[in-house]
């Protein structure tokens, strides 16, 4: 899912979520969707997509209204995609 470019970013984002009833496993869970999804659009090596992870994406508590379960979501802005 790519973010609107009218966020409070730059330009467009990449978003992937992480679902369940831990805060902590959704948001691993989101960043390895990330991970996965950087690695499959760029042939990144997974390794690299974590670093690149690791220091330019924003992780948000996206939902919390959804009892038991949170909704986490990372996103990376597009233009460290180029």
């Amino acid at each position: 899912v790519e973010t609107h470019p009218r966020t409070h970013r730059t330009g467009a984002a990449l978003a992937t979520t992480g679902v369940g009833p831990d805060l902590m496993q959704a948001a691993k869970d989101a960043t390895r969707a990330l991970i996965d999804e950087v690695a499959a659009r760029t042939g990144m090596a997974p390794v690299d997509a974590y670093l690149l992870a690791s220091i330019a994406a924003d992780l948000k508590i996206s939902e919390v209204v959804d009892v038991p379960n949170w909704i986490v979501s990372a996103h990376l802005e597009l233009s460290y995609l180029s």
